[in-house]
């Protein structure tokens, strides 16, 4: 569903937030109150005060100081999944649109045989081969997504081979390497902008789906499906400890979603950007404008 915002006020206003939440992560060593992981039972489930603004947990550690270094967690892996997921993707689905042949035909049905199978099924399945952990899920989630966007990609370059500066180049003598570096990539990078703002709030959802399933991040550091685990323990006499990192989450993803959609509307893409639908070559000609 489209949200429909062109304007710039609410453009400028998410990414102020945005930058706040980038901000915040940078900074966290040095702004969060307290050790996030540092356990003091004394204090436990404390209500917030002015050494602890949002409270304590179950074993004493200040809530503040958890959200702001969960950040850290939860937005860095996701920029990492995807930037390394869309790496992937770009180079075997541009070279795949721009051979054909053979090498477009293997790389296709492998990637249709991984898309065959939901993305949570295999992410789960990989990471009970590799074993619980923040860095076992990253690359789960790196080698179920790359697939997607090679296709993507590989749609907009059957397209853009067949314009007319693509032929000059080769008319030209350039070599493969150069057409695809200088006039494949840079015609594709307006909707990896767009790309980017939607799949990241993609991204941390899901690292917060694994930290709360058990298999992601492990304790006792901070992350903020991890955090709203540790809390549902105590959801009716303390809701808080699960309420704020889930409006953390809220907050993050529902930023990025409007930023993308503000993003599309600026550069004329057209709403094809539903996770997981952008198969074939019609698709990738109405993500890039034409």
């Amino acid at each position: 569903m489209r949200i429909g915002l062109k304007s710039r006020k609410t453009a400028l206003a998410v990414t102020v937030v945005l930058g706040f939440f980038i901000l915040v992560t940078v900074l966290a060593p040095w702004i969060a109150p307290h050790d996030p992981i540092q356990v003091n039972l004394a204090h436990k489930l404390q209500p917030p005060s002015w050494e602890h603004p949002l409270g304590t947990d179950h074993l004493g550690r200040d809530t503040l100081s958890r959200l702001l270094y969960g950040a850290r967690y939860s937005l860095g892996f996701a920029s990492l999944i995807f930037l390394s997921a869309l790496g992937i993707g770009l180079l075997i689905g541009t070279v795949a649109g721009y051979k054909g042949g053979i090498v477009d035909s293997v790389l296709m049905r492998f990637c249709e045989g991984v898309m065959a199978f939901p993305s949570l099924v295999l992410v789960l399945g990989l990471v009970g081969i590799f074993g619980p952990g923040l860095a076992q899920v990253v690359l789960a989630m790196v080698m179920v997504q790359w697939v997607y966007y090679a296709r993507m990609f590989r749609g907009m370059v059957l397209d853009l081979k067949e314009r007319n500066f693509i032929t000059a180049a080769k008319i030209s003598g350039s070599s493969t390497w150069k057409i695809i570096r200088r006039h494949i990539i840079p015609n594709v990078l307006p909707p990896i902008v767009v790309m980017g703002t939607l799949e990241i709030g993609w991204a941390i959802m899901d690292i917060a789906a694994m930290s709360f399933l058990g298999l992601g991040i492990q304790p006792p550091m901070p992350e903020w499906g991890a955090m709203i685990h540790e809390g549902k323990g105590y959801i009716r006499s303390h809701p808080e400890l699960m309420l704020y990192p889930g409006l953390m989450i809220l907050l993050v993803v529902v930023t990025f979603n409007i930023l993308g959609e503000a993003l599309a509307d600026r550069y004329g893409v057209n709403g094809a950007f539903e996770r997981g639908r952008i198969h074939d070559g019609k698709t990738a000609q109405r993500i890039a404008g034409k």
